[in-house]
């Protein structure tokens, strides 16, 4: 009886999301980010520290859970590990690339006048502050020519309130040589609207730094859905 010849073993069969990953990069290269979804813009970031896996599903769950590329940046490191399937050195690479985000944009900011790239300091503090579970109480100090000198997070709160000390805050102005500041904390409720107690600390700041002839140019406040000017809204005119 002639014996029967064994079929070779099957090659392995090639993951589908290896075709996916390469043919993303191609995209990527060859039509840019503009082309390109949030999801998709997400897996790309993914690829470099999960490479063998199907991480479109992570994305998209990612973005479901924050609300969004913002608020997947904007997430701590540790909500970010709470993640099922991401692991602590995804988290570790999605929170260094907001801070490289942070950093370019502070830098666009130093190297002109503040009050003339108004625009570029809201988008810093807004990837700097917005997705903040807890209030974070800023002070931006600048130089007589409105440069920034220095960028110092003074206090941090509970989910609904920093407390403030006007007198620290100009003894760091005095400290640093400092004639001006911007005020800048968020709102993690979402709603950037003063409070009663936003604009009486204002005041009491405003008071404090007129008195040794440090202008006060705002008081920003930065929420995920936007942020407030105290300055636009009229209430910064305060007597002393």
């Amino acid at each position: 009886m002639a014996e029967r010849r064994q079929k070779p073993p099957a090659d392995k069969e090639t993951p589908h999301h290896t075709g996916h990953r390469e043919r993303l990069r191609g995209r990527f290269i060859k039509s840019g980010a503009g082309a390109f979804e949030d999801y998709e813009l997400l897996e790309l970031v993914l690829f470099s520290v999960i490479p063998r896996r199907d991480v479109k599903p992570l994305a998209k769950k990612l973005l479901a859970e924050f609300g969004g590329l913002a608020g997947v940046m904007g997430a701590s490191l540790a909500d970010l590990q709470a993640v099922k399937g991401l692991g602590e050195n995804a988290a570790v690479f999605v929170k260094a690339i907001h801070a490289l985000t942070q950093r370019v944009l502070v830098a666009d900011v130093q190297q002109k006048p503040v009050l003339s790239s108004w625009q570029k300091l809201i988008d810093y503090c807004h990837v700097a502050m917005a997705h903040e579970k807890r209030e974070h109480f800023r002070v931006l100090f600048l130089n007589r020519k409105n440069e920034l000198m220095a960028d110092e997070v003074q206090q941090i709160g509970t989910v609904d309130h920093a407390p403030v000390y006007p007198r620290e805050i100009v003894r760091r102005a005095l400290e640093i040589g400092a004639t001006a500041l911007i005020l800048v904390h968020n709102h993690p409720s979402g709603d950037p609207t003063p409070s009663d107690s936003d604009i009486t600390m204002t005041e009491e700041i405003i008071r404090a730094a007129r008195a040794l002839d440090i202008l006060v140019h705002d008081h920003l406040i930065i929420s995920r859905s936007g942020h407030a000017s105290l300055k636009s809204m009229g209430l910064l005119h305060f007597s002393i």
